[in-house]
């Protein structure tokens, strides 16, 4: 049992011996509910001396310049040989329910042997669209401008890298790289992140059902375009050549669908809907490379009869990442 769980049950011990004269017995179920519940192994408050298995979730406050913004990280562990476990980031929606993607996903990572990895930017610490969907890159991500432009270690996206070292650490893991899930406005996230963080050690990307993209295209303003953002310092080859998978259902085609973001500009520039939005951020995408002749990796993946529910394409998700060819 952990220390801190010791410290738990002499509280609640404590409490009730003092308390009891006023409350009754009754006190003591109550009590021991919360024994259980604060004494669960599988759920670290500090992780920092535990090695991660099965299934659980911990805070996480290892990155400094982002410690004050803690993250809570929901995971799944399969059996097998975790020094080698390819690990997979699931990126939630704007729903921030890490718990319920990483449920999802378990009986997939059972199926691979992939460690799930889901952790959860909390509305009260990254609040809204711009501290997550657009990375904090900016002060106002809709609005940007140099002179609020954040610094790097304060992007939300600069978060990742170092998790991915915890729980290398946690796990005993050796794995050079890693992939990412991502749904929505995980999605969102997601497809900027490979563009503004070319040193990022992930492997793959499947990006499903962003609601509208950030295109490559430096005659556009960020965040519809690169323009006035940093990704226009950067080389179009790195990101155009990384594996990016973008997946959309191929009933995901409710312009009312809740959340999705509409504008003039952005309707008539990407389209009415997630799917419309999606094959034009690919092919757009494709375009700007071909005429800048830079490798194109990325790829669209359609799923047939699916929606904007995550459960009803994250099989397919799986399999294209981990299914051999």
């Amino acid at each position: 049992m952990e220390k801190w769980c010791f410290r738990w049950l002499l509280l609640c011990s404590f409490i009730f011996f003092q308390m009891k004269k006023l409350f009754g017995f009754r006190l003591l179920a109550v009590l021991t509910l919360l024994i259980h519940l604060g004494c669960d192994n599988n759920d670290a408050s500090s992780p920092y001396t535990t090695i991660l298995s099965g299934t659980g979730s911990f805070n996480y406050t290892g990155y400094e310049p982002l410690q004050q913004a803690p993250v809570r990280v929901f995971y799944h562990i399969p059996e097998g040989d975790v020094t080698t476990m390819p690990v997979l980031f699931v990126l939630h929606g704007s729903s921030r329910n890490a718990v319920d993607y990483r449920n999802a996903w378990i009986p997939l990572g059972n199926q691979y042997k992939v460690a799930i990895i889901a952790p959860e930017f909390s509305d009260r610490y990254y609040t809204g669209g711009n501290a997550y969907n657009l990375g904090n890159v900016f002060v106002d991500g809709d609005h940007p401008s140099s002179s609020t432009l954040h610094a790097e270690e304060m992007w939300t996206f600069s978060l990742i890298e170092p998790l991915f070292d915890e729980v290398k650490v946690l796990m005993e893991n050796t794995s050079d790289t890693y992939d990412i899930y991502c749904h929505s406005a995980g999605a969102q996230f997601a497809h900027r992140f490979i563009m503004l963080k070319p040193g990022a050690r992930v492997r793959k990307v499947m990006a499903s059902s962003s609601g509208w993209y950030t295109v490559p295209d430096n005659t556009i303003i960020f965040p519809y375009g690169i323009e006035e953002s940093p990704i226009t310092s950067l080389d179009p080859r790195d990101y155009f050549s990384r594996e990016l998978i973008l997946q959309i259902g191929e009933n995901d085609t409710d312009p009312g669908s809740a959340g999705l973001r509409h504008n003039t500009f952005l309707d008539a520039e990407q389209g009415m809907n997630r799917y419309e939005r999606t094959l034009h951020f690919y092919d757009k995408s494709d375009s700007i490379a071909r005429s800048g002749d830079f490798p194109f990796r990325w790829k669209l993946l359609v799923v047939p009869d699916a929606a904007h529910d995550f459960r009803n394409t994250i099989s397919d998700a799986a399999a294209s990442l981990y299914a051999a060819p």
